[in-house]
């Protein structure tokens, strides 16, 4: 049976796409089966509905406090029923309900090789200290900032002729190939985590 997954987006979704294709093939072992957003209008949204998958929006303004809205995206996340949520370009801070909800089953990815550079900066940063491979990480979300245990990494080369923007688009290929990659691994195979240490058996 495959894994049940829901996908939160904040934009374009081109990373939602790349999940949704590859979700199409039985063989992959995971169901999208539903995306949500925390604002309207956005073509993460419309790329689920094209593909037939429920979405739903839960935006911060109309909810009293950012706690409320926190305890409200986690009830109807948990609606699904989901194994696996993917933070994919989502734009909001999770907060401490949501991820109690769902311990060691939030992954996001982030543009650097964590520990290093995390934050919203991560290929800048990378750049700027001179480093000469840097890429991406995607991980169990927890508590902190880019913190969790760490379920895959792969290495992006920094050229000599890189700026910000030709690094970050590269970095974003490896990126949605690793994040493909480990979701289908994860919803085939199962997990555990173990302090910081992440098993794929």
């Amino acid at each position: 049976m495959a894994a049940r997954v829901v996908v939160l987006v904040s934009g374009s979704g081109t990373t939602l796409q790349a999940l949704l294709d590859s979700a199409a093939d039985p063989a992959y072992g995971a169901e999208i089966v539903a995306v949500g957003a925390d604002r309207d209008g956005i073509e993460g949204l419309v790329r689920a509905e094209k593909a037939g998958v429920p979405t739903f929006v839960r935006r911060l303004a109309d909810q009293p406090s950012r706690e409320e809205w926190d305890a409200a995206l986690a009830e109807v996340v948990a609606g699904y029923a989901p194994d696996l949520v993917v933070s994919a370009g989502f734009m909001k801070l999770l907060g401490r309900t949501f991820l109690d909800r769902f311990t060691n089953r939030v992954v996001n990815s982030h543009p650097a090789l964590l520990p290093s550079f995390p934050g919203m900066h991560g290929p800048r940063d990378a750049l700027e200290h001179g480093v000469k491979v840097t890429g991406c990480t995607l991980f169990f979300v927890d508590a902190g900032v880019d913190t969790g245990p760490i379920v895959d990494q792969r290495v992006v080369p920094v050229l000599g002729t890189d700026d910000v923007a030709s690094l970050h688009e590269r970095i974003k290929v490896a990126e949605r190939e690793m994040l493909v990659d480990s979701i289908g691994r994860l919803a085939r195979e199962g997990w555990t985590v173990t302090g910081r240490k992440v098993s794929i058996p």
